[in-house]
């Protein structure tokens, strides 16, 4: 559900008294990890967790595949996933039979894009993180994904991501906003993320956000933007670009599609939209219903976009798919005022100089 959709913002203003509820769930919740009345468990190599405190989308796959490209290459590298919507239960280790059913699209995601990378899920972290190490025992470093919020696991380096457009300084807790967590648990996190920022972000906007989130002496604040790359077709990997004569059917069934929707809006004199609910399972008769859309469309040059999440709940129908032109928009993370190069020597110098010691002595 879009809890954004502008119909249901009066419903959400209602729910107000069970946002405070739920406030003061998360708040005894986080203080009995405070006074350590739950446990925290840490491991002997360096993880990194990326996530946030809101829900929807902030950009946590492109920060993932961002920290896979810079760091890959240096260490073995592995993510580990909840594996959210995945048929499977427990832990699961992605190998070449396996499909976004057995592990969740942002995984199968990073195993399509990284075939070297280790990538497994598991509902419990906890006890996959073991399950991991035995499987594949020259891990150098974990990524975390989306696993700020469980404290089960202490994170040797935490990554939150904020969505430039809906701040977590602006928002309110579930379900009346959209924070899943404290605003104050961010003080937990060494940098924090402004993702989805608009690419030319002044230095003097960046300094008044930078003022409101208030950061810690010890925490790094980033800008970043999203960077699309080359439209390629979802099964023999051709390339297009869109032009203003181009109509475009969009389909996707993401949290967040406003910015591939601004695209469209800033590129085509219009475009017609197929919207399903995040992480949606589609179906053949769902295809059946795309390609009957599609053929009503009467523009002499016409395409069906769709993004990397969805293409990868797509590509099982590789059959129906290979004569339909099904593009897929990918996306990278692109950080602002020339940090890339700081922001991955923070993250490969947590890596370098981990300790197992100093870990254990922050829990």
């Amino acid at each position: 559900m879009n809890f954004n959709f502008p119909l249901l913002k009066p419903i959400r203003i209602i729910l107000f008294p069970f946002s405070l509820i739920y406030f003061v769930a998360i708040y005894i919740r986080n203080r009995f990890y405070d006074k350590k009345l739950l446990p925290s468990q840490s491991f002997g190599l360096p993880i990194i967790c990326v996530g946030n405190i809101a829900v929807g989308g902030t950009g946590k796959s492109p920060m993932v595949e961002f920290l896979v490209r810079e760091l890959g290459n240096d260490y073995r590298l592995a993510t580990l996933s909840r594996g959210y919507k995945r048929k499977t239960r427990g832990y699961v280790l992605a190998d070449d039979n396996t499909t976004a059913l057995d592990i969740g699209d942002e995984p199968m995601q990073f195993h399509l894009k990284f075939p070297e990378l280790a990538v497994a899920v598991g509902e419990e972290r906890i006890a996959a993180v073991p399950q991991l190490l035995h499987d594949r025992p020259d891990t150098r470093a974990i990524i975390l994904d989306d696993a700020f919020q469980h404290r089960a696991i202490t994170a040797g380096y935490n990554i939150v991501l904020t969505d430039y457009n809906n701040l977590y300084s602006r928002d309110w807790y579930l379900p009346t906003g959209d924070l899943r967590d404290e605003k104050s648990s961010v003080h937990r996190a060494d940098t924090i993320v402004v993702t989805k920022c608009p690419p030319d972000l002044s230095p003097e906007e960046a300094t008044a956000i930078r003022e409101e989130l208030n950061p810690l002496p010890s925490q790094k604040i980033f800008f970043a933007t999203i960077r699309y790359g080359a439209l390629y077709h979802i099964i023999h990997q051709s390339t297009t670009v869109i032009t203003n004569d181009v109509e475009v059917l969009l389909v996707t069934g993401i949290a967040n599609p406003r910015p591939i929707k601004k695209i469209l809006t800033d590129q085509t004199l219009s475009y017609e939209q197929m919207v399903y609910s995040d992480h949606h399972i589609f179906t053949i008769d769902d295809l059946n219903d795309i390609a009957k859309r599609f053929a009503q469309i009467t523009a002499k040059q016409k395409i069906i976009l769709t993004t990397e999440k969805d293409a990868v709940r797509l590509v099982k129908f590789s059959r129906e798919l290979k004569d339909l032109p099904v593009f897929v928009l990918p996306i990278e993370m692109q950080f602002l005022f020339g940090d890339t190069d700081r922001f991955s020597h923070l993250i490969g110098t947590f890596i370098a100089q981990f300790s197992p010691i100093a870990t254990a002595s922050n829990e």
